[in-house]
């Protein structure tokens, strides 16, 4: 388990030093990715793919490319996939369902299953394949946008995606590098929790779908029980499967994300189903210092969520 954070320490650091403070916690996430990129680097002549897997607001995205770099100084050339680009048609009538009969958008149904194995099969083997792009707009494949990719010997691929530990794609592939990726360390105040490691995910959320996604704070939180439902059902019990689990919590980033946070969850209207839930937040949110963003690197985690980043 994690090592918690203190709020006192984030506090007097947040005002004492904060461009220290900010250099410090992304030196101790970029050792965290270098040793991911080691041990990757030592099974690669076992597989050439490997699984990046992590729930909603983990950095998966960010962190399978910063990994894909340091793997890259290490003499091997690293490609990363999306498994979102292997949707399934939006096909209501088709589409997996929760128990109270929604689209059940976490399920690992709505991918295109065998095509992933298909696809991680021959790429180990050498072979060509045919990258899908699926357009979120139309909720479809785009035929034209899709990609060819062919792994040499000295090149490997990084498929990141919620299910990508699930039993039915990780166990046809044993060889394969797996990593489980989430925000995994609470923050304490006298030895008790203030600020749990899950709010720390649901924040990165908020501030993300409000600043770039076009939704607000309410319809985030209106889909976060049924993501935490999925993560529970779908993610979490393939966790432990992983070669090695990565914290991609920061010390310095509720400081980072409170203001923006704050705002969001503010311009919530009275009435919005689970707004207590979201409310209470703010308390919390309260007993963070705040640190300008302009100490966040361009090529942190912390830029996934809030913006003006070197990755996308």
């Amino acid at each position: 388990m994690p090592y918690p954070y203190n709020i006192d320490t984030i506090n007097k650091r947040a005002i004492d030093d904060p461009k220290g403070f900010a250099k410090e916690c992304e030196a101790i996430y970029d050792r965290k990715v270098m040793e991911a990129a080691a041990a990757i680097s030592e099974r690669s002549n076992l597989s050439r793919v490997v699984f990046l897997s992590g729930p909603s607001g983990s950095g998966k995205t960010t962190t399978a490319m910063k990994i894909c770099d340091a793997i890259k100084n290490l003499g091997i050339f690293a490609h990363t996939i999306s498994m979102d680009m292997y949707f399934l048609s939006n096909n209501r009538e088709e589409a997996p369902r929760t128990a109270d009969g929604e689209h059940d958008l976490e399920s690992p149904y709505c991918l295109d299953l065998e095509l992933l194995n298909e696809h991680y099969t021959k790429l180990d083997q050498g072979k060509e394949v045919e990258i899908p792009y699926f357009c979120f707009n139309i909720q479809d494949r785009d035929p034209l946008r899709s990609k060819p990719l062919k792994l040499a010997n000295d090149e490997i691929v990084v498929f990141e995606g919620i299910h990508a530990l699930n039993d039915m794609l990780a166990d046809e592939h044993p060889n394969a590098f797996k990593l489980y990726i989430s925000a995994r360390s609470d923050i304490e105040e006298n030895h008790n929790v203030c600020f749990k490691r899950t709010w720390t995910r649901l924040l990165r959320r908020v501030v993300r779908d409000e600043l770039f996604r076009g939704m607000g704070a309410s319809r985030t939180l209106k889909m976060w029980a049924n993501v935490r439902e999925g993560e529970k059902k779908y993610i979490s019990p393939f966790k432990y499967k992983a070669d090695l689990l990565f914290d991609s919590s920061m010390a310095y980033e509720v400081p980072i994300m409170k203001q923006l946070a704050y705002e969001a969850i503010s311009k919530v209207p009275d009435g919005t189903e689970r707004l207590d839930e979201l409310r209470s937040l703010l308390p919390a949110l309260k007993a963070f210092e705040e640190i300008d963003s302009s100490v966040v690197p361009p090529e942190s985690i912390l830029r996934e969520f809030i913006g003006g980043g070197k990755y996308s």
